[in-house]
């Protein structure tokens, strides 16, 4: 009796090892298991490697768990039959399950979550050992488990099960939700970044009507003034009419030109020789294919078309780095922010500002597959021009138009409604 006593002990022990380094193992953080390795910890190599295999390392967790626990289990149920008969099972039953439930799953996992990365370190040598000693048993198990699957016609997939980096990334930024202004910035740093992918160029772009170009055929004297004047340190040179982009000025270019000789440029010819070849692209281009395309070329300029190859308009390096870090401004710039907080807690926004910068700005969530500015997003939604006054209800927001010229909406006011994550309303086309 009592060396069985002692067996049932030991086999509990093991159980609470086996629970606890399944919780540890799978709940230890991948980010510091990673960096740990970088700086040389060997213990931290062994938690990759075992994540990397995630099935053998719980096939073997589970085969040691459920191996000592019904050893254990059909120990005490023998020793109690032998006191008390027939009825001894039903001792053994409710014994072995609250002394199981407690100390062998509940008290050491609750442990191994609290501290999931120390013990990680510390039983990963174990758990390899024997993920290597049980590899055999562990794989026949899985291949029958994939031999049952087929036969049910379901499909198994280990990358699916583990789930996307990616995902996982941004699950961590959205937990990360304190009031603090910088970690407001951080958290829309790094979502950019995860998005870089997934957003066309079209939607960062300065549109041609916002973007300065100039006429090469213009006198001398005005291109010079006009280069001058501009914020900007290249531009767009067009010929006969503003889709015909004939070249990239670049103000050093031409100042190198003057230097010196300030009669040497007379003629259209002499600017467009002066200026660079100009760089198309689609406007489908995503921003992370746009950016590693700047990086080969060594350029920080292209100009923006469409399928049919009607220029749409610019986008440069700052401009795909200010959908990373936000508004990159310097002495030059013009300030355009266009989004203005009144009182009353709502938003006066510029039609022109996009759908991305307000998202950012405010932390909202309206969907910009549709159109790239708030004033897209209206037209959309209303399916029509409104006219001054009126307003819609759509993705839990009131807007408002405020001012509109000709065709173009100019000023909207956005106010947020009690319920923003209801889904899009019928639009109200009462005027306020």
């Amino acid at each position: 009796m009592v060396i069985t006593l002692i067996a049932v002990f030991v086999l509990l022990v093991l159980s609470a090892f086996f629970s606890s380094s399944e919780t540890a193992l799978t709940a230890a953080s991948r980010p510091v298991m990673h960096q740990l390795e970088q700086n040389g910890d060997n213990r931290a190599s062994l938690v990759n490697q075992l994540h990397r295999k995630k099935e053998h390392l719980i096939g073997t967790i589970l085969l040691g768990n459920n191996l000592v626990n019904i050893l254990a289990s059909a120990m005490t149920k023998s020793l109690l039959i032998s006191l008390y008969g027939e009825t001894g099972v039903v001792y053994a039953t409710i014994i072995m399950t609250l002394l199981v439930l407690i100390f062998a799953e509940i008290l050491p996992k609750t442990y191994a979550f609290q501290n999931a990365d120390r013990m990680a370190l510390g039983i990963a040598p174990i758990i390899q050992f024997l993920v290597f000693i049980l590899k055999p048993f562990t794989w026949t198990i899985s291949a029958l488990i994939n031999i049952i699957l087929k036969v049910f016609g379901a499909e198994y997939d280990s990358a699916s099960v583990l789930g996307r980096g990616d995902e996982e990334i941004r699950g961590a930024i959205e937990l990360h939700k304190r009031k603090d202004a910088n970690v407001k910035t951080e958290r829309a740093m790094l979502r950019s970044v995860l998005d870089l992918a997934d957003v066309q160029i079209g939607e960062v772009m300065i549109h041609r009507k916002n973007a300065m170009s100039i006429d090469v055929d213009l006198p001398r004297d005005e291109i010079i003034k006009r280069v001058l004047a501009s914020p900007y340190t290249r531009i767009p040179l067009w010929q006969k009419n503003q889709d015909n982009i004939v070249g990239v000025l670049h103000a050093k270019a031409l100042l190198r030109a003057l230097y010196g000789n300030p009669e040497r440029t007379t003629s259209s010819e002499d600017f467009i020789k002066m200026a660079a070849d100009p760089w198309f692209v689609p406007e489908t281009t995503t921003l992370d294919d746009q950016l590693d395309a700047f990086r080969q070329r060594h350029e920080h300029f292209a100009l923006v078309v469409d399928e049919y190859g009607a220029l749409m308009g610019i986008v440069t390096l700052e401009d795909i780095l200010e959908e990373i870090v936000g508004d990159i401004a310097d002495e030059h710039d013009i300030a355009t922010q266009g989004i203005h907080l009144s009182a009353d807690g709502s938003y006066v926004v510029d039609g022109t500002v996009t759908i991305r910068d307000l998202n950012r700005e405010c932390e909202w969530n309206l969907p910009d597959e549709e159109a790239a500015t708030i004033a897209g997003l209206v037209l959309h939604e209303s399916r029509r021009i409104p006219d001054v006054g009126q307003a819609y209800m759509f993705h839990g927001f009131r807007f408002e138009i405020l001012r509109r010229q000709r065709h173009q909406i100019i000023s909207i006011r956005i106010t947020p409604t009690q319920e923003p994550s209801e889904s899009k309303e019928t639009a109200d086309n009462s005027a306020s």
